[in-house]
């Protein structure tokens, strides 16, 4: 049996521009990229699933749209976000881009299985809507345009819960369900995941407009890039070089974004250009994985066969996408005929990420060893725990929160358990002990403090895989019991919840053999 919703009280305030109570036919809907019609996007309708069946919402999501948290129950409601009867003032169009895939140049790419709504104006501004499994588009390339309900799941409880995190991220409104067969690597149910970001713009759309020209003539190109600054980044209009100040904010937000992953011991798994966002939001959750037992090259997307996105190499991918944006921004650089004066704008502009990446990595790694000052020595410290953390593959999540337990001075084996008992290598952990004590002394650390410190950025639970397997096991089933919990459990991932204790478990011997794929 199905866990049946039941519908929920409108939230207390809602923002003056959404009639009170929620009338969706009254939404007044923004289609601004829609607006730039051809060849930026190609209107269609989407291909309805037959007889959609909800099978939950995000109220956190609904709120940063503006919506109540019964917004789904409205007529109609269900048909739109399905892919069937849009609402009044839906634009529904997909959009096409191009990008490096593997770091091979793909060609012409686009939205394949997406459709974009168009956009809501909530209360921190215009939030896009974005249906994912809505069916064939121009740009399907021979595909079904569908998503399965295996990788719906995995992206809708995963992009909340990095919400949660304070990763930045794309999120999850709503995910419906069919039994619509669809052909992957089994035969499997179709679904349909609805999105939500300020934007859905990626590295690729500036290469399509780039590589995708006639007689030189980059006006597209142009259009492209004064959208995004006009509409995302409009302080960089006052800048000598717009479009260079575009790319160094573009690099900072996503050496932010990457910092956070990295922190968190999150993997994206297919980090192609086309799958990077202009504003630095972690977006299409594929072949995903956080790390169980730390091993810096563990490589969570089956499909990569050299280990590309591993993920220690997932900053410095970062850094080769945005040189191929960069490459990509190259007709509309200021440069008065001086290829070398180009070349320097666009370095300074890139040279962002790497100082940006340091800054925010050592902050983090700092924070999660319960540090409040930065000294000499910090950077050794926390390599020689990592490097011992990778020898014996203790587990990444689990390391960082037990450890906020340590007491300065503890003495013996028994009074550092349960961190301890992680490491094979006991005495190579209380030699490292014995440096974080004198580090911790020397900023007169206090045990209380620095525990509830650590607690609020080592998360006690993430979206482990063999968790969201057990949740996609229950819902091929029927029952979204499951689905239903994992995302109320990781809308509070620091918490301790100790009902739900077993969820920060070490994972079970089975999960070593799940396989994430691109098809996942």
């Amino acid at each position: 049996m199905s866990l049946k919703r039941q519908p929920r009280k409108p939230l207390a305030t809602l923002p003056a521009m959404i009639p009170t109570p929620f009338d969706p036919s009254a939404l007044p809907w923004l289609n601004r990229y829609a607006a730039l019609g051809r060849p930026f996007a190609h209107h269609q309708p989407g291909q309805a699933l037959p007889d959609p069946r909800w099978v939950t919402t995000s109220d956190a999501a609904a709120a940063e749209l503006g919506w109540p948290a019964d917004w789904w129950t409205q007529p109609g409601a269900l048909a739109a976000f399905s892919a069937g009867a849009a609402w009044p003032g839906m634009q529904t169009a997909a959009t096409v881009y191009s990008g490096h895939q593997f770091g091979v140049w793909a060609g012409q790419l686009g939205d394949g299985r997406a459709l974009l709504l168009g956009e809501v104006d909530g209360p921190n501004g215009p939030r896009e809507l974005q249906l994912k499994g809505s069916g064939m588009t121009p740009y399907s390339r021979r595909a079904d345009g569908r998503a399965v309900l295996r990788s719906s799941i995995r992206e809708f409880l995963c992009s909340e819960a990095m919400h949660a995190l304070g990763i930045p991220t794309t999120r999850a409104l709503a995910l419906v369900a069919s039994n619509l067969p669809v052909r992957r690597e089994t035969v499997e149910t179709a679904s349909v995941v609805t999105r939500t970001a300020p934007s859905f713009l990626r590295f690729g759309h500036f290469e399509h407009f780039c590589h995708h020209v006639r007689d030189g003539d980059f006006s597209a190109l142009r259009q492209l890039a004064d959208f995004v600054i006009d509409h995302h980044y409009p302080h960089c209009r006052d800048a000598a070089q717009p479009v260079a100040a575009l790319l160094a904010e573009v690099s900072q937000r996503t050496a932010v974004m990457v910092a956070g992953w990295q922190a968190v011991g999150f993997c994206h798994g297919v980090m192609n250009t086309d799958n990077l966002s202009v504003l630095g939001l972690t977006i299409d959750y594929g072949p995903f994985g956080f790390l169980d037992g730390f091993d810096p090259m563990h490589i969570c997307n089956h499909s990569d066969d050299q280990g590309r996105y591993a993920y220690a190499r997932q900053p410095q991918v970062a850094y080769w996408n945005l040189h191929a944006l960069a490459q990509a921004l190259v007709p509309l650089i200021d440069g008065d005929g001086d290829d070398g004066h180009v070349k320097d704008v666009l370095t300074e502009a890139l040279s962002h990420y790497p100082d940006t990446f340091a800054h925010q990595l050592g902050q983090r790694m700092r924070a999660k060893l319960g540090l409040a000052t930065e000294q000499d020595g910090d950077q050794a410290l926390i390599d020689d725990l990592m490097r011992l953390m990778a020898r014996h593959r203790v587990d990444y999540t689990l390391t960082w929160r037990l450890l906020g337990e340590h007491r300065i001075g503890a003495a013996g084996a028994a009074a550092r358990e349960p961190v301890r008992d992680l490491f094979l290598d006991g005495e190579g952990f209380d030699a490292w002990v014995c440096r974080y004590d004198d580090r911790l002394r020397a900023e007169h650390s206090v045990d209380a403090d620095r525990r509830v410190r650590m607690d609020v950025v080592n998360p006690k639970y993430i979206l482990r895989n063999h968790l969201a397997e057990l949740a996609i096991r229950q819902a091929e089933a029927g029952d979204y019991t499951e689905i239903l919990r994992l995302h109320q459990l990781l809308a509070r991932p620091f918490d301790e919840q100790p009902e739900h204790a077993a969820y920060a478990a070490l994972p079970p011997e089975w999960a070593g053999s799940l396989e994430i794929s691109c098809s996942s």
